[in-house]
């Protein structure tokens, strides 16, 4: 029987942690029905590495961004540089954006300047937006919902962990929920609540990869093979299998990246 196809929507395959075994592990994936993923930018000095990844390796997309808790560490992001970075072939969203309060609360005012920046470069590719999201949830909501009534743009909750008013706000806005290996622990289940909550269409799942592994890895360094062990997890609150799960998220990724859809497979 074939392995069922599934989309890793958000990795990070630049980081040192697979610098020593890059091939293996998308191999790995690729043997666990994971035949595409998107590599995550988080600084924008990091983009040649992470499109080269891309570049190398088929069923390998990219996204091109500055991650808020980097934001004040590098210099601001300009429109017309995510423009111009995001029109190579393999670049297929824009991100990971967003706001984090936990962490880097002190820039703050950086960080919703920063978000609102991605959202123009998103608007005008026509790129999904990537956001990140963590104790933030009022702000976030505001401006996503302030920036979609000037236009609207695609947009997926990365990793989603935040409250259940910011994920119908989002779906309210037409944008989907990722979730992670954090949907499959056993003490998630508020946050499995959330996800049941929304159309089966607004789902992808990811890894975020090497963080947080689903069981049962959970503890280890994490890859995209793994993106498997959170879809089984979580395809029953929808009330379906594992291969109508992975068939319906990729479709739903397909919808919404769909620039890696037309791409090379």
């Amino acid at each position: 029987m074939d392995t069922p196809q599934i989309v890793d929507s958000h990795t990070h395959l630049d980081f040192p942690d697979f610098a020593d075994e890059l091939d293996a592990v998308i191999a790995r994936a690729r043997a666990a029905g994971v035949t595409r993923m998107v590599t995550i930018c988080t600084r924008l000095a990091n983009e040649p590495a992470v499109r080269a990844i891309a570049e190398a390796h088929e069923g390998v997309f990219y996204a091109v961004g500055t991650h808020p808790m980097s934001v004040a560490k590098e210099p601001m992001a300009t429109v017309e540089e995510l423009l111009s970075l995001s029109a190579h072939p393999k670049c297929v969203a824009i991100g990971e954006t967003g706001l984090d309060y936990h962490y880097t609360a002190e820039s703050a005012a950086a960080q919703q300047g920063s978000l609102r920046l991605h959202i123009e470069a998103a608007r005008r590719t026509g790129l999904p937006l990537v956001i990140h999201a963590r104790d933030a949830d009022a702000d976030m909501a505001r401006i996503l919902t302030e920036e979609h009534a000037r236009g609207a743009y695609g947009c997926v909750m990365h990793c989603y962990s935040s409250g259940a008013e910011l994920a119908r706000a989002a779906l309210d806005l037409g944008f989907y929920l990722s979730a992670s290996g954090i949907a499959a622990f056993p003490k998630s289940n508020d946050l499995r609540a959330i996800f049941a909550a929304a159309p089966v269409e607004r789902i992808l799942v990811e890894t975020d990869a090497p963080y947080l592994a689903p069981p049962p890895h959970r503890g280890r360094r994490n890859e995209p093979a793994y993106t498997a062990h959170t879809a089984r997890a979580i395809a029953g609150l929808w009330g379906m299998d594992y291969a109508a799960f992975a068939a319906q998220t990729s479709a739903n990724f397909d919808r919404l990246f769909a620039k890696a859809a037309k791409g090379e497979a």
